[in-house]
C-alpha cells in the first residue's frame, strides 16, 4: 500500500511539473532562512556553555548608584576575587583578567602588535576548561613572565618550531612561553590571543576595593544559592570599601558609610553575559536578547509563510485533480485513502523542499557567517541532533501544510466532479484562505515597516550631530613609542599645509579608552545634598579642543604647557547638571576626586558624543596632561594616500620602536554600529524573503479564486464587459484582503517598533509616511502579483470557458 501511495505520489507531481515546482521552491526559500536562522539562534544561545562547570561559573560585577542612575561595572576591583574566597565558602575558586590593551611583541626579527593580550590568574584556563596543545594548564601561568599564546600567534612567531620554552620580548619584558591553546572557543564572550600571568603585576598592585579594572569570575559549590550569596555581599562593602571612600574622599565615616547603599556587587551567571548585559565595559561587543525573540519570531513567521504559501497552492491545483478524485470514488476508494494519499504527496514535496533547502543552506552559508560574524559550518546541519529534528520537521510541515488540501480535496462530491465541477460555490469566499492572505501580508507589511524603521535609526546614529567633526580626522597610533619625540613629531607635522591641527591623546571618542573616577564639588562639602558622581576621564593637551571642533559653552580652554593649569580641569554640560551647578555659574569652583585631589573648573565644554548614540552623553572630566600615545591630525585634503605616504616617511626617519599604523575617526565611529547593521541587513535579507513568499501564497489563492470564477467572467465577457473591468473586479477582491491586512499591521508594528527604540538614548521618532509608504508597497506587491493571474482570465476566449454549458 505505502509502495502503490509512494508510486501515486511520484506520477502526480512528475504531470504537474511547474506547480510542484512552485510548491518545492517556494517551500525551500521558507525552509533555509529557519535553518540559517535557527543555526544563528543555536550560536547566540550556546555561548559560555563550554566550560565544564559553567553553571557554577558567575562573573562578579559592580552596581555604582550616582548621576541620576546606576552605572554598571562588570570588572570590580583587585581585591574582590581574593577577598570574597576568603570570606564565603560557597566559593570555591575565583580567577581575574585585566589589561585587554594592543601589545608589541618581538622574537628575532619578527614584530607584530597584537590586539587581544591580557593578564590573566594561574586557573583560568582550568576554569574556563580551555585546553592545552602544548603545556601543563596546571602549571603555564603560575610563575611570573609566563605567557600562553593561541597556535596561531605560535605559528607567527615561531613558525613549526616548537613555542613552549621559547621567550618573547613585550618592550622591555621578557616573557616565557609556557603553553599554546588552539584557540578560545567562538561561543565565548572574550577572545585573547595571548595571556600573561597575573603575577607578573600583582606585586605592584594595590589591594583595594573601591576601584574598577578586574573581570572577575567566581566557581560556587554546587548547592550553593547565588542570590542569598547577593545579600551578604554588602559587609563587604562596609569591611572594605567604607574605609577606603573615607581615606580617598576625605568625608565623614557618616558620609562614607552611605557607599553601603550606593556600592553594590552581584553576581552574574556567564551564560547571561553575551544575551543579558548592555554595558559599555565588557570585553567586546554583547548579543541582545531582544534580537534572539525578534529571528525566532521571524524564523515561525517565515516557516508559517511558506507552509500557508504551501497550502494555497495545493488548494489552487485542486481542479486539475477533481476528475482523479471522482473516478477513484467510483472505483472504491475510501476517503482516509485519498486523504493518505495527498498527504504522502505532501510529505514527499517537503522532503524535496528539505533537500533544495539544505543546498541553499551551503550556497549561502558564507555570506551568512560574514553578515551575522558567526563561523557556522556545514557539520551543524548534519550532525544526529540537526538530523532528526529535520525529519521532524519534513513530517510536521508536510502534514500541517497538506491536511487542508487533504481533506477539502478528498471531499469533492463524485457527481459534481464527474458533471466538471469541484462541489464548491464560486460566489462563497472561502474564510480560510481569505484569512490565511490576510495573515501574509499583515506579516509582511510589518516586515516591510520594521526595515524601514530600522535603518531609519541606524542613519539617525551615524549622522546625528555629535559635537564634534568624526570627518578627516587621522589618527597615529602608538606615537608614545617615539618617547621624548612625541610632541616634536607632531610639531614636525604641521609644517604640511595638509595638516589643520594636531592633538595629542589616546582618548578619542568611540575607541572606548576612557578612565574614571568618582568627584564631588566642594562648595557642597557639608551640604547633605551634595552630589557625589561617577565621572569618565580624557587627558588632552591644548589643541584637543580645536582639532575635534569641541565647542566652549562657558569659561576658557586649558593646556598642560602652562604650570597654572597643572589642576584646572573642563568638564562637559552632563557633569555640571550632575554635580548640582545647573543653574549657577561653575567657573573657579573646585572639584575634588578620589585621593584628594582638587581640580579648579576653567570651563565648560558642551556635550559631545564620545561613546556611541546609543548611550546617554555622561559626565566628563578633560584633564591637561602631556604624552598620551597617539596623535590625531585634523587633516584637509583629497590626496589622503601622499599625505599619509609623507608621514610614514617621517615616522621612520625618527627610528621609532614601532611600526606605523593609522586610522579614521569616522572608520572607527562606524563601527560601534557594526552589531546593529549586521543585525540590520539579515533582518532585511529575511524581510524580502517574507514578502516573497507572501506573493507566491497570494498567487495561489489568485489562481485558485479565479478558477472558480472562470464562468463567470466568461459571461461578463459576452454580455459585453471589457478586459479592464474584468481586471478590475479581480483584483479589488484581493486587494481588498491585502489593504485589511495593512490596516491590522499598523498599531502592531508601531508597538514592537516603539519598544525596540525605547533601548536607544537618542532615537528617531516614528514618522506616520512610514506606514503609508509600507502600505502602498505592500498593495502595490500584491497588485502586481495578482495582475498576471487576473489579466489571463480577463483576455480569455470566452467560448472555451462556455463551452461545456
Amino acid at each position: 500500500m505505502i509502495r502503490n501511495y509512494l508510486k501515486s505520489a511520484w506520477r502526480n507531481l512528475a504531470k504537474n511539473k511547474v506547480f510542484s515546482f512552485i510548491n518545492v521552491f517556494g517551500l525551500a526559500v521558507g525552509l533555509t532562512c529557519c535553518m540559517l536562522i535557527a543555526s544563528y539562534l543555536h550560536s547566540e544561545l550556546s555561548y559560555d556553555t563550554y566550560p565544564v562547570n559553567y553553571k557554577q561559573l558567575y562573573r562578579v560585577g559592580l552596581n555604582a548608584l550616582g548621576n541620576g542612575g546606576t552605572s554598571d561595572f562588570p570588572m570590580p576591583d583587585v581585591a574582590v576575587g581574593p577577598g570574597m574566597k576568603r570570606t564565603f565558602p560557597q566559593i570555591l575558586a575565583y580567577t581575574r583578567l585585566t589589561g585587554g590593551k594592543p601589545t608589541f611583541f618581538s622574537y628575532k626579527d619578527r614584530e607584530f602588535k597584537e590586539q587581544k593580550t591580557v593578564y590573566a590568574d594561574a586557573n583560568f584556563l582550568q576554569l574556563f576548561s580551555i585546553p592545552l596543545l602544548q603545556g601543563d594548564d596546571k602549571t603555564a601561568l603560575t610563575e611570573p613572565h609566563n605567557i600562553v599564546l593561541n597556535s596561531a600567534l605560535a605559528k607567527k612567531y615561531f613558525g613549526d618550531e616548537k613555542a613552549v620554552g621559547k621567550t618573547l620580548k613585550a618592550g622591555n619584558e621578557l616573557l616565557k612561553v609556557t603553553g599554546v591553546i588552539d584557540k578560545v572557543p567562538d561561543n565565548s564572550h572574550f577572545h585573547y590571543d595571548a595571556f600573561i600571568s597575573m603575577s607578573t603585576i600583582e606585586p605592584q598592585l594595590q589591594q583595594t576595593w573601591s576601584n574598577v579594572g578586574f573581570y572577575t569570575y567566581v566557581l560556587l559549590d554546587k548547592n550553593a544559592d547565588p542570590k542569598k550569596l547577593e545579600k551578604q555581599f554588602p559587609q563587604l562593602v562596609a569591611k572594605y570599601v567604607v574605609p577606603e571612600v573615607q581615606r580617598d574622599m576625605g568625608v565623614s565615616l557618616a558620609e562614607a558609610q552611605k557607599s553601603v547603599n550606593t556600592f553594590t556587587f552581584y553576581l552574574k551567571p556567564i551564560t547571561d553575559i553575551h544575551l543579558h548585559t548592555s554595558t559599555k565595559f565588557d570585553m567586546e561587543p554583547n548579543g541582545d536578547i531582544s534580537y534572539v525573540y525578534i529571528f525566532g519570531a521571524l524564523a515561525v513567521f517565515i516557516l508559517l509563510l511558506a507552509c500557508i504559501n504551501f497550502t494555497n497552492l495545493s488548494t489552487a491545483s485542486s481542479a486539475r485533480r477533481s476528475k482523479e478524485v471522482g473516478i477513484r470514488k467510483v472505483l472504491g476508494s475510501l476517503k482516509e485513502w485519498l486523504v493518505t494519499q495527498f498527504l504522502v504527496e505532501s510529505v514527499m514535496l517537503t522532503l524535496f523542499s528539505m533537500l533544495l533547502a539544505l543546498g541553499f543552506v551551503f550556497l549561502l552559508l558564507p555570506w551568512f557567517n560574514n553578515v551575522a560574524g558567526k563561523h557556522i559550518t556545514m557539520g551543524f546541519f548534519f550532525n544526529l541532533k540537526a538530523l532528526t529534528i529535520g525529519a521532524g520537521v519534513i513530517l510536521l510541515v508536510g502534514v500541517s501544510a497538506g491536511l487542508y488540501p487533504a481533506f477539502f480535496i478528498s471531499s469533492f462530491k463524485i457527481l459534481n466532479v464527474l458533471k466538471g465541477t469541484t462541489g464548491t460555490e464560486p460566489a462563497k469566499k472561502n474564510f480560510l484562505q481569505s484569512s490565511l492572505v490576510v495573515f501574509q501580508f499583515t506579516v509582511s507589511t510589518a516586515l516591510i515597516i520594521a526595515t524601514f524603521i530600522v535603518y531609519q535609526q541606524l542613519n539617525f546614529m551615524q549622522n546625528k550631530k555629535l559635537g564634534y567633526d568624526k570627518n578627516q580626522l587621522l589618527v597615529l597610533n602608538d606615537t608614545y613609542t617615539l618617547g621624548n619625540n612625541e610632541y616634536a613629531f607632531k610639531d614636525e607635522l604641521t609644517h604640511d599645509s595638509r595638516i589643520v591641527n594636531a592633538t595629542v591623546s589616546t582618548n578619542i571618542p568611540g575607541n572606548g579608552n576612557i578612565g574614571g573616577t568618582q568627584i564631588y564639588a566642594q562648595e557642597h562639602a557639608t551640604d547633605e545634598a551634595r552630589n557625589e558622581i561617577h565621572c569618565n576621564i580624557y587627558q588632552v593637551d591644548g589643541n584637543y579642543l580645536p582639532t575635534f571642533g569641541i565647542k566652549l559653552a562657558k569659561g576658557r580652554n586649558i593646556s598642560p604647557d602652562f604650570p597654572a593649569d597643572s589642576s584646572a580641569v573642563l568638564i562637559n554640560e552632563a557633569a555640571q547638571r550632575e554635580l548640582g551647578w545647573g543653574k549657577i555659574d561653575p567657573i573657579g569652583k573646585n572639584i575634588v576626586r578620589s585621593g584628594r585631589k582638587t581640580y579648579t573648573v576653567a570651563g565648560v565644554v558642551k556635550d559631545f558624543n564620545y561613546t556611541s548614540a546609543k548611550e546617554k552623553v555622561a559626565p566628563l572630566m578633560l584633564l591637561p596632561v602631556h604624552r598620551h600615545g597617539a596623535i590625531i591630525l585634523k587633516v584637509k585634503t583629497a590626496d589622503i594616500g601622499g599625505l599619509l605616504a609623507n608621514i610614514k616617511r617621517q615616522w621612520a626617519d625618527y627610528k621609532a620602536e614601532g611600526p606605523f599604523s593609522y586610522y579614521f575617526v569616522d572608520e572607527q565611529f562606524a563601527s560601534l554600529y557594526s552589531a546593529e547593521q549586521r543585525t540590520g541587513k539579515i533582518f532585511t535579507s529575511f524581510a524580502v524573503v517574507a514578502v516573497i513568499i507572501a506573493g507566491l501564497g497570494l498567487f495561489g489563492l489568485a489562481a485558485f479564486m479565479i478558477k472558480q470564477r472562470v464562468k463567470e467572467i466568461g459571461i461578463r465577457k459576452v454580455l459585453g464587459a471589457s478586459s479592464a473591468t474584468i481586471t478590475a473586479m479581480l483584483s479589488a477582491d484581493f486587494l481588498k484582503l491585502v489593504l485589511i491586512a495593512v490596516i491590522i499591521s499598523f498599531p502592531l508594528t508601531w508597538f514592537a517598533m516603539y519598544k525596540w527604540l525605547q533601548d536607544f538614548a537618542y532615537r528617531i521618532d516614528i514618522q506616520w509616511w512610514v506606514f503609508i509608504a509600507a502600505g502602498v508597497l505592500a498593495l502595490l506587491i500584491a497588485f502586481i502579483t495578482i495582475s498576471f493571474q487576473s489579466v489571463k482570465a480577463a483576455i480569455a476566449n470566452p467560448v472555451k470557458s462556455l463551452r461545456s454549458e
